[in-house]
């Protein structure tokens, strides 16, 4: 079982997801929080495996424990807030998954909750488009940013993929490759792009990390 914890001020919307979260066998629900503060309290005490946090609370916001958050379990940012900098601030800070409320229905949440909690990043049409800029001819190509960090003509393409949400099994068929040697691939951009995790490699492959 994957556990879940959800954080948001908006007590209809914390019994909404859960209620979805709950039609999937797989995944238990170990705890509400309606604030930041309670959130990390909460995550100390019930050791979730993923934490699906909101942008905007009270007493300390979502953006403010991402960090921390990530630390012990995977944080799947899920909120109504699409706004650029959010979304590049919260990979950023090492959020795995952006989700954007009206953009999945509950085969779609469950599933990407159980991608995300394996390590896998999610980011739904919204956020997509708010890493990606403005998508313009003039934004980087792949050939143009792998040579800025070092990569191989290979790992620029498994990080395209991955940017894209992509799943190892999903890079494999994709590239023709074995699961093993996309991870392999995985490592060794990570190591390039200073990253622990999908979300911090995808902001700095899309260059919108932190300066």
């Amino acid at each position: 079982m994957i556990k879940a914890l959800i954080v948001d001020d908006s007590a209809v919307v914390r019994r909404g997801v859960r209620t979805l979260l709950e039609l999937d066998g797989c995944i238990e629900v170990v705890g509400e929080a309606g604030d930041g503060e309670e959130g990390l309290q909460l995550a100390r005490e019930t050791e979730p495996d993923i934490v699906l946090l909101d942008v905007r609370m009270p007493r300390r916001d979502g953006l403010s424990i991402v960090a921390d958050l990530a630390r012990g379990s995977r944080v799947l940012m899920l909120t109504f807030s699409d706004e650029s900098h959010v979304v590049r601030e919260a990979m950023a800070a090492g959020a795995t998954g952006y989700l954007v409320h009206g953009t999945f229905d509950a085969d779609s949440l469950a599933a990407t909750v159980r991608s995300a909690a394996a390590g896998m990043a999610a980011l739904s049409g919204p956020a997509l488009v708010a890493m990606m800029g403005s998508g313009t001819p003039t934004a980087p190509t792949a050939h143009e940013r792998g040579p800025k960090w070092g990569l191989s003509m290979r790992q620029s393409e498994v990080m395209d993929l991955i940017s894209q949400g992509r799943s190892n099994r999903e890079i494999a068929r994709e590239l023709f490759l074995t699961e093993k040697t996309v991870k392999n691939h995985i490592n060794q951009i990570f190591t390039k792009l200073d990253a622990t995790n999908r979300g911090q490699a995808i902001a700095a492959w899309l260059g919108t990390a932190p300066q």
